[in-house]
């Protein structure tokens, strides 16, 4: 996707909307902070200022990328349209019966998260398909047209449809959504068998009616963002990030807004994975922290992890099972409510507890002199002297530190006792181990040890804390790229047209039907192909295979990656041989005896990604060159010290600086621990490793320990 044209990438954040524009070789960029209200408000003020920079007019805009957070905060937040589902009759109650397994066994006081829809709001169908897609009890479509009344009187805004087995054999869906698009033509329709079709009732269930859900506040939103950047002059195609790590169209997105959930922390994963090419990271930790979230994607041989399934909010200490799922293909993260706007309180066993719930843009932050009184992340940090009041956000927005330590006073430091330094500190190490817990499960969910792993951290408030969760997590090395602080917006503009279709056939190796495998792939390459030559029609589309199988009797599937011309003949031995090498990789060795089932079938397409040039380690340079001093608390040490600041424009390939200090660029701070040393990069980036000092400290410790 790499050229020359101008190209603008958005990422619309809980707290800040990051805007990047490429052209000529160059890339400007800037913060603007989010207007809810009109999201789109804030998207056209930073355009405008990048423009200004580039100095260019919107016009010669050729293209836009645009990932949101908008559909992941209206799930969260239980604030998307008035949406009602029809489901097979006794199934009315799956997504509230979720799977009936417990995410935490020996909770006797466990509490399972609400479903999106409440009982009343969910409505059946007498009609019934097998699992082969035969019909069983045929459509009653005079039901159909009462129901249709039912719900007109009910002044419902979408409608989910999910009937039994609609993923084999979708004749009923299609039915039931022709009769209410006649009888009900203003209400938006979604249908499982589009949205998600694949087996297990719950995910897909949920999936659909987590589309109705937002699919009117996505449509209005995209809608009105396309004819203002029009109005605006900028006349250009606009693409959205998907959750997969690709990119879609407009129209694509407004029907399929679900795709869009995890779309801004997509672009961040897809970052990472190309500053770890460039520097030939094969595991990666990629850590995103931006105003109201982190995010912590896993990324192996330069690619993001993926998955089918995963869980918006969860709500039990990172558990999985704990949030709500959604069946899509997605790059596999875990997201946290930790950011720079995240809220702080003590809680009935005087404990500091910070986030879920965040101060956002408006008001912000305590410090932000916007009317916000609670203390957040972003307090704790200038009380701590990690940000300069004067420069934050390049000047362009002043922080009042008296603000943050009256907050901080009152709501913590009076509470547990403690004067405003020590509850700064306490505020900061909370949310710094809750980032770190989540790494930890989300590590040993997936079978890793994070000692092995290099960290890439961004967004603008990942800088800041980067260097204590290395302490955390026990990370000898992090690379903080150049536009850390927007990032996910950088990542947009490397993110290649994709997109991935998925089909359930349920299937035996020992029944293994050539045939039909055929069939399917060629009816999802067609499908996949299709939406990306419609995002861009001249380019070049690779495509990529998986079945994913699993033994017999097992609860869930692995992926098993085909080539395109093991695709184009399938054998039931090449893939038992691919699936039992995996299987062997994820827990040490196959089983003998058990039948080997396939449950799903994706084919992905997608444009050829730019090609990487690896990062050449520039020589030695000396020490980078101070531009003032300042206090600043490192909390390993647990008091303030004396740090350096040092300018990142001014910085050199191949100079050295040594914590404690501070680096400084318009998007963000990094903040560098005593225990760390980083080196300038020629591609801009700051390799933070552990310098000699702190190294030296264990042995010596381990050698006293002996005598």
């Amino acid at each position: 996707m790499a050229n020359s044209k101008t190209r603008l990438g958005v990422d619309i954040g809980g707290t800040f909307t990051d805007v990047v524009l490429e052209t000529g070789g160059a890339r400007h960029s800037t913060k603007v902070l989010t207007t809810y209200a009109a999201p789109e408000d804030a998207i056209i003020e930073g355009m405008h200022r990048v423009c200004a920079k580039a100095s260019i007019a919107p016009q010669e805009i050729r293209q836009i990328i645009h990932g949101t957070t908008l559909a992941t905060n209206a799930l969260i937040e239980r604030r998307g349209a008035k949406t009602a589902l029809i489901t097979t009759q006794g199934f009315r109650d799956v997504i509230e019966m979720r799977t009936e397994s417990r995410f935490e066994q020996y909770d006797l006081n466990l509490v399972l998260p609400e479903p999106l829809l409440p009982r009343n709001r969910r409505y059946t169908v007498a009609e019934r398909m097998d699992a082969d897609g035969n019909v069983l009890i045929p459509l009653d479509e005079a039901e159909v047209e009462a129901l249709a009344a039912t719900l007109a009187e009910g002044d419902y805004d979408s409608v989910a449809i999910g009937l039994l087995h609609a993923y084999v054999n979708d004749a009923h869906e299609r039915r039931i959504a022709g009769i209410l698009s006649r009888k009900l033509p203003d209400v938006m329709i979604s249908l499982s068998c589009e949205v998600s079709p694949q087996m297990r009732e719950y995910e897909r269930f949920n999936t659909t009616i987590a589309n109705a859900y937002i699919k009117p506040l996505m449509k209005s939103y995209l809608g009105r963002l396309a004819q203002r950047l029009r109005d605006e002059g900028a006349d250009c195609p606009v693409f959205l990030m998907h959750s997969g790590g690709g990119v879609i169209d407009i129209d694509t997105a407004a029907e399929f807004p679900v795709r869009l959930v995890e779309s801004g922390p997509a672009g961040g994963a897809v970052f990472a994975a190309d500053i770890a090419a460039r520097h030939g990271l094969d595991k990666v930790l990629s850590f995103d922290m931006g105003g109201t979230t982190a995010k912590i994607c896993l990324i192996k041989n330069s690619m993001p992890k993926t998955a089918r399934v995963f869980e918006v909010a969860r709500s039990y200490r990172f558990k999985k099972g704990s949030g709500m799922p959604i069946s899509i293909p997605v790059i596999d993260m875990v997201e946290i409510g930790a950011g720079g706007g995240s809220l702080a309180h003590v809680d009935s066993m005087n404990q500091i507890r910070v986030g879920p719930e965040s101060a956002g843009s408006e008001p912000g932050p305590a410090c932000y002199g916007r009317g916000g009184q609670r203390p957040a992340v972003t307090d704790a940090d200038l009380v701590l002297g990690k940000l300069d009041p004067e420069n934050f956000a390049a000047g362009t927005i002043k922080l009042y530190p008296a603000n943050s330590e009256a907050a901080l006073d009152r709501d913590l430091g009076q509470r547990l006792s403690m004067p405003v330094i020590e509850a700064a500190w306490g505020l900061a190490e909370v949310v710094d181990e809750n980032m770190a817990n989540a790494a930890r499960v989300h590590a040993v969910e997936n079978g890793e040890d994070l000692s092995e792993y290099t960290m890439i951290a961004f967004g603008g408030a990942a800088p800041l804390h980067a260097g204590r969760l290395c302490e955390k997590l026990g990370i000898a090395r992090c690379l903080i790229p150049q536009g850390a602080g927007v990032g996910s917006a950088i990542g947009f503009l490397r993110a290649p047209f994709s997109f991935e279709a998925t089909r359930s056939s349920f299937m035996k190796i020992d029944d293994f039907d050539v045939a039909a495998v055929k069939a399917l792939f060629a009816d999802m390459e067609q499908e996949a192909i299709s939406f990306v030559r419609g995002c861009d029609g001249s380019a070049d589309i690779l495509t990529e295979y998986k079945a994913y199988m699993r033994y017999s009797g097992q609860g869930w599937e692995i992926p098993v990656v085909l080539t395109p011309e093991q695709a184009a003949a399938p054998d039931a031995q090449t893939l038992l041989g691919l699936f039992e090498a995996e299987y062997g990789k994820l827990f040490g060795r196959p089983v003998e005896g058990l039948q080997v089932e396939i449950v799903v079938w994706s084919v992905n397409a997608f444009t050829p990604p730019a090609p990487v040039h690896p990062v050449v380690p520039p020589a030695p340079a000396g020490p980078a060159k101070v531009s003032g001093r300042r206090q600043l608390f490192d909390a390993a040490l647990g008091r303030m010290t004396d740090a350096a600041a040092v300018l990142r424009d001014a910085l050199a390939d191949g100079q050295r600086v040594d914590g404690p200090a501070v680096v400084i660029e318009e998007e963000t701070t990094l903040v560098l621990p005593a225990s760390r040393s980083l080196i300038a990069q020629s591609d801009g980036c700051l390799d933070i490793t552990i310098n000699a000092s702190a190294a030296a400290a264990p042995a010596a410790r381990k050698e006293t320990a002996n005598v």
